[in-house]
């Protein structure tokens, strides 16, 4: 059962909804130990000075800020203490946007909000209801473990989602930051309508519950055949790029591969496919659990499919 890592209230208005607050996601992540090769010996680190050699107490270390000559303020723990803002048990709503004027990139993490006592829920539920109905979100501020957060309050499924956001500083300008900006170049229009024919040939509803974090189950498969002493074998290299000579060829090519009836008509030749195009065959099959195969195995489920699906078409 999840803990509430922030209690306070959610300010709307005149009305205050005690809240707490969750966190919506974790870190699944395989994390490892270091050790010496052949041994069995772990590998630490410590903090030594770089002068001396020798190590150093936590308690005498400060923090030292760099500035553009090189030299370095050193600072206190004590003097940042003082200047960092106070514990808040306030979120309060300063203004509700358009929650599709927020552009993605500043989304950071995400929490749930909900009522701290059953009978706020009346409050709560119908901030969410309103929210919900407007598809707005609340922006707002709070501290948390003695950090100012911008936050952004949506409606989720059932739940007051709370969003902590990047500050317009955290974000850098692609016009400085990339050697070179793309250049704006027309598209011709028989391009255009083919790149959209495109997209919507691979329009589908989302469903991120079709989409796995392959590469941590790769590595949790190795740590048990390496624990099992079994053989590990390595992943297939993936698909090189081809090299695009005609733009609106492979487009044309692109559309017509994602018609229907192309999963069956080249399911007899299915070995010379990489293991992306196989992905995309299997997408059209509507093909479950696609995501978690090997290229082996989803060339076997493709054939399979499309197999039957010539099979209805006979019968029809």
């Amino acid at each position: 059962m999840a803990r509430p890592i922030w209690s306070g209230a959610v300010n709307f208005g005149l009305v205050t909804v005690p809240v707490e607050l969750y966190s919506a996601t974790e870190d699944h992540t395989v994390h490892f130990r270091q050790f010496e090769r052949g041994t069995s010996d772990r590998i630490r680190y410590r903090r030594v000075n770089e002068r001396t050699g020798k190590e150093v107490d936590y308690s005498d270390i400060v923090k030292g800020y760099e500035l553009p000559d090189g030299d370095y303020v050193l600072i206190e723990p004590e003097e940042l203490d003082e200047i960092a803002p106070g514990r808040s048990r306030a979120l309060d709503i300063e203004a509700f946007v358009d929650l599709d004027e927020i552009d993605p990139a500043y989304f950071q993490k995400t929490y749930w909000l909900t009522p701290s006592k059953e009978e706020f829920e009346r409050a709560y539920t119908l901030l969410l209801a309103a929210m919900e109905k407007t598809n707005k979100a609340a922006i707002s501020k709070f501290v948390m473990r003695g950090k100012e957060y911008l936050a952004a309050v949506r409606a989720g499924d059932g739940v007051l989602v709370l969003n902590t956001l990047h500050f317009p500083e955290d974000l850098r300008d692609p016009a400085k930051e990339l050697r070179k900006l793309p250049s704006k170049q027309k598209p011709r229009g028989k391009e255009l309508d083919m790149a959209v024919a495109l997209v919507d040939s691979m329009s589908e509803p989302w469903k991120p519950e079709e989409y796995h974090d392959t590469y941590t189950a790769r590595v949790e498969k190795l740590v048990r055949d390496k624990k099992a002493g079994r053989t590990v074998t390595p992943e297939e290299e993936p698909a090189q790029a081809t090299q695009v000579v005609d733009l609106f060829e492979a487009l044309q090519k692109s559309v017509k591969g994602r018609k229907p009836d192309a999963a069956s008509d080249t399911a007899a030749d299915l070995s010379s496919l990489s293991k992306a195009d196989l992905d995309k065959m299997a997408r059209d099959l509507d093909i479950k659990g696609r995501s978690k195969m090997t290229r082996a195995e989803l060339e076997k489920a493709v054939k399979k499919a499309s197999s039957g699906s010539r099979k209805q078409k006979k019968a029809s």
